[in-house]
């Protein structure tokens, strides 16, 4: 059991936020300021300033003299290896410090930050460091010619990260950008910065050089001179579709710059009658699924289809579970479900549970937001039946604790429910018929299936590539074919 007082670390941590540029802490500054409040207890945490146009320019410079000197694009992957398998080491380090960030910042509870999301930032950078060798190419020889595809760093790399998993999604990025030989200027979300610049000082530490990995921290209109820079080769982002549409926008008006995006998500889970006959197991990975990170996951299964025959069954499991997802004090250890990030997006969680109600579906769990810490951001797990596909709760992404429920007859119903939706980033199912898990696979539009066949699976860690689907956006993550990327091949033709 963890000893540490996480209220007394709380209240004794000074809070800051800085831009790393070239290897050197500096000052936030802009014309307009952004204030940063607890969402345990409404608080003031720190500020950060807008940032302007010359922060964005000096850090792509810097990443751009980085990149083309060769003092880490010239290294070997062996050593860019050891160098990340290091940072990895020293979050190891820091972990409390880190899930402490986690947790002011998000609201997310502290157990989870420290068990989950400390642990995910080093498996992504330890996946990186030991991926990039693995990534070969093509060759081929006729006659006296000799082929080959040679991979190699597409160069300056821009990263744009969302708010619910600052640290994971920084090292999702940090991973395969310097893995294979890149320079970075990362952007996180101006509501959550803590955990990237600490993170920035410790790749220091391990040894990444100086101007290879850039912080900018500031408003969206940092994000846009990112998007639009005309000296950025690759742009990795993570958040809305709508913010996404932007970007690509950007890239068109700029230098047609390379994209992967993460968009928006509103994954279905579809339950047959087939299922494992645990139902009890079922309905805990229903609830994992939808209300983890108190809803703020894109890939969270936030609409449920379950079979006419054996909803009667599966729903009051899956309620009864919900209803001990009870919000607590994101720093009490004991927490399992905590607060919404801040008041504007507890609002807009609370407007869409008012349309749902407002537009017929029955409201069976939740719905409120409730006071636990004084001036903090909390929301019940909330549940709606009888959900008609076309409803703003059924289609739109709210990114919080609202799961929808839908009834289906048959699979082809089941399926065409599911692709009822603009997204398309992950879908789960659970049923025992290999027939109809191979055609979920199919014809199910996610670029991410997960199927249950058994109450009792063995979980693997495979690193799986993976695309989104739609309007969750475009390019891999993870796996050889998320390395690559953020790699360019050419041709090679020797005639000989």
């Amino acid at each position: 059991m963890n000893s540490t007082n996480w209220h007394e670390l709380a209240d004794s941590n000074k809070l800051a936020v800085y831009n790393i540029v070239n290897g050197k802490k500096e000052a936030l500054f802009g014309d307009d300021k952004i204030d940063k409040h607890s969402p345990r207890d409404g608080r003031w945490l720190y500020s950060i300033a807008s940032g302007d146009d010359s922060l964005v320019d000096r850090a792509v410079g810097s990443a751009r003299e980085a990149f083309n000197d060769g003092r880490w694009s010239g290294l070997s992957v062996f050593d860019r290896r050891k160098i990340l398998v290091k940072l990895a080491t020293l979050i190891e380090t820091h972990k409390e410090q880190f899930a402490l960030y986690e947790c002011l910042d998000v609201g997310k509870p502290i157990a989870s930050a420290l068990q989950g999301d400390v642990r995910s930032a080093q498996i992504a950078l330890r996946n990186s460091a030991e991926n990039a060798e693995k990534l070969l190419s093509s060759t081929g020889f006729d006659g006296g010619e000799l082929v080959y595809q040679h991979r190699k760093p597409v160069g300056v790399v821009g990263a744009i990260t969302g708010w619910n998993f600052p640290l994971m999604l920084a090292a999702q990025k940090i991973g395969p950008a310097l893995a294979m030989g890149n320079s970075l200027v990362l952007k996180p979300s101006e509501f959550t910065s803590l955990s990237t610049c600490l993170l920035a000082e410790l790749a220091l530490e391990a040894g990444v050089p100086a101007g290879v990995f850039n912080v900018v921290n500031g408003g969206p209109a940092v994000g846009v001179k990112l998007a639009k820079h005309n000296d950025i080769d690759l742009l990795s982002f993570v958040g809305s579709s709508a913010t996404g549409k932007k970007i690509m926008e950007s890239a068109g008006q700029s230098n047609m710059k390379r994209m992967i995006l993460e968009c928006g998500g509103k994954s279905p889970y579809l339950v047959f009658d087939d299922c494992p006959g645990d139902l009890d197991f079922i309905a805990d990975d229903i609830v994992n699924k939808a209300f983890s990170n108190q809803g703020a996951v894109c890939i969270a299964s936030t609409r449920l289809l379950v079979q006419e025959s054996i909803k009667d069954k599966l729903l009051p499991k899956i309620m009864e579970r919900a209803k001990r997802l009870v919000p607590q004090d994101p720093l009490d250890l004991s927490t399992t479900f905590g607060a919404i990030m801040n008041e504007a997006h507890m609002n807009k969680v609370l407007n869409y549970i008012n349309s749902g109600t407002e537009e017929g579906a029955q409201l069976i769990l939740g719905g409120k937001r409730i006071d636990v810490v004084s001036g903090g951001c909390y929301i019940e797990p909330t549940i709606f039946d009888n959900v008609d596909p076309k409803q703003k709760i059924a289609q739109e992404e709210i990114f919080g604790p609202v799961l929808s429920v839908f009834s289906f007859s048959d699979e082809q119903q089941a399926i065409q429910l599911a692709n009822d939706s603009s997204f398309g980033l992950a879908a789960y199912a659970a049923t025992r018929d290999a027939g109809r898990a191979r055609r979920l696979g199919q014809f199910l539009n996610a670029g991410r299936i997960k199927i249950l066949s058994t109450s009792t699976p063995f979980y693997g860690d495979i690193d799986m590539s993976a695309e989104p689907h739609r309007q969750s956006g475009m390019g891999f993550a993870f796996g050889l074919d998320g390395m690559a990327a953020y790699t360019v091949s050419s041709a090679v033709h020797v005639l000989t």
